[in-house]
């Protein structure tokens, strides 16, 4: 089992910048991907971005050049930093990690609200 916990959702004018944590219970170093989904009212989940465990990251092409994915591994805990936030981004953002050789299994984080206001 891996717990997954969010933080550093909230409220920001647009343009403005957030950075997302989420701290996992296992040394990251056992899991395939991290990476970040975000979902708007109305609209299905999205992938937003990826990092591999060889450190290969991946991006939504909305967020490209405005998002950033990294972890760090002494604290089992991967970030998203967003930056020159829109309006269009706000969303719950869940994290999630990919775990499993043969068989791979998708734990998720609980969600963390971010608002960009106009």
């Amino acid at each position: 089992q891996v717990q997954l916990v969010e933080s550093g959702g909230g409220l920001v004018q647009a343009g403005g910048s957030l950075r997302l944590s989420c701290a996992t219970s296992r040394t990251i170093f056992s899991i395939n991907v991290m990476g970040w989904y975000r979902q708007a009212p109305g609209k299905q989940r999205e992938r937003v971005a990826v990092i591999t465990s060889g450190g290969t990251t991946n991006y939504a092409d909305s967020v490209k050049g405005r998002f950033t994915i990294s972890r760090d591994s002494a604290k089992n805990t991967w970030y998203l930093q967003m930056n020159s936030l829109k309006p269009e981004d706000t969303a719950v953002y869940y994290c999630n990690a990919d775990v499993g050789s043969s068989s791979v299994i998708r734990y998720w984080g609980q969600g963390t609200q971010v608002t960009v206001s106009s």
